[in-house]
């Protein structure tokens, strides 16, 4: 049985944020992740993050893991590998390494940082090969060097979409459009305008309808739609295709959290079914706490800050000098504050007020 004061599930953004964090302020952490390298979602993002020095901007994605969490801090053990299996009344966590290490935990304090899973859509020929996630897309050219195909219809203009349709440009695959069912691209302009200056066809208010193929895609109809989202008929065109790409949202990876016994509401803004938590992201269950995707999606500089901020509350518990955490999570509040602002963070700001109550159900 292992005791470390905090355990940090998940090393991507938020979870790598909270263990420095807490580390920083003299706590022995434990950090796990599925992963073979520390970085979650990092590791896939070759693109320069922008805002403010404070949330990397101008920094690759790529490079953020080994700024946020320096090699050499002494209070931090790392296991890779290690997939978190279970949390339990008695505060055990298990956990297995590669395929055959077993261990328990029974950490003081958990930061549950999970991320999220990709959504899906259900359509005719969705299960062909050449159907995938826009995550697995990443994976395979900016962990591995493989490209999924020559020609790609990209679902979604959100930022995701927007982002690898242009990384697939940028390994050499043509992109025959990215179709989005709202009426207005999702993504930040940065990014798509990045595709439009290349040709990209970006088509509000369409969607796939069908993919065609026998062993493997091989095209792709797709349709116009109403106000009220249904398809425009007599408006369903062929693309010759062998990828079709969703980007079509991100749910909360939530599971540890159910086991845990931490409360949850269904709060759509966030993305689905998120553990309850108070403004320092403290869950129902005490002494777990959350952050990033798992808490509600959002994009990884809240992540990275809501991080920071559930590792120095969780420090402050283990006996963190006060006044620094007072002032770290004041800093945190201000940054999300910011963050969330303006026509962007509308639906964060709307989906954390029904979550304080005014309107999520449990």
């Amino acid at each position: 049985m292992v005791k470390p004061d905090l355990l940090v599930v998940g090393a991507g953004p938020a979870g790598l944020a909270a263990a420095a964090a807490a580390a920083d302020l003299g706590i022995k952490v434990m950090l796990v992740d599925e992963g073979h390298e520390i970085g979650g979602q990092l590791v896939k993002q070759t693109h320069k993050f922008f805002g403010s020095g404070e949330h990397y901007a101008g920094v690759r994605g790529i490079d953020i893991p080994k700024l946020l969490l320096p090699e050499d801090n002494p209070n931090i053990t790392v296991h890779t590998n290690t997939t978190v299996l279970g949390c339990y009344e008695d505060g055990v966590v298990s956990a297995l390494t590669g395929e055959d290490y077993y261990f328990k935990i029974k950490p003081r304090r958990i930061v549950a940082a999970t991320g999220a899973t990709e959504k899906f859509l259900s359509f005719p020929g969705n299960d062909l090969p050449g159907v995938y996630g826009a995550g697995a897309v990443q994976t395979l050219m900016n962990q591995y060097g493989v490209v999924p195909g020559n020609r790609v219809l990209m679902v979604g203009a959100g930022n995701i979409g927007v982002i690898v349709s242009y990384q697939l440009l940028q390994a050499g695959v043509e992109v025959a459009a990215v179709v989005e069912g709202s009426s207005k691209v999702g993504g930040y302009w940065v990014h798509a305008s990045k595709l439009a200056r290349a040709g990209v066809p970006i088509l509000t208010r369409h969607t796939i309808v069908e993919a065609l193929g026998e062993s493997a895609v091989e095209a792709a109809v797709i349709a116009e739609l109403d106000d009220n989202w249904q398809v425009v008929d007599g408006s369903q065109r062929q693309l010759d295709v062998d990828v079709i790409c969703l980007a079509v949202g991100l749910s909360p990876m939530i599971d540890l959290l159910r086991l845990a016994g931490c409360e949850m509401a269904y709060v759509p803004e966030l993305g689905g079914y998120v553990p309850v938590r108070d403004d320092v992201l403290r869950t129902t269950e005490p002494w777990i706490f959350v952050a990033g995707d798992a808490a509600g999606v959002e994009e990884a500089s809240s992540a990275m800050v809501e991080g920071r901020l559930a590792g120095v509350v969780a420090a402050g518990d283990l006996g963190a000098d006060a006044r620094q955490v007072r002032e770290i999570v004041d800093l945190c509040k201000a940054s999300l504050d910011s963050l969330r602002a303006g026509p962007v963070g509308e639906h964060i700001r709307a989906g954390i007020a029904k979550l304080e109550g005014s309107g999520a159900n449990a």
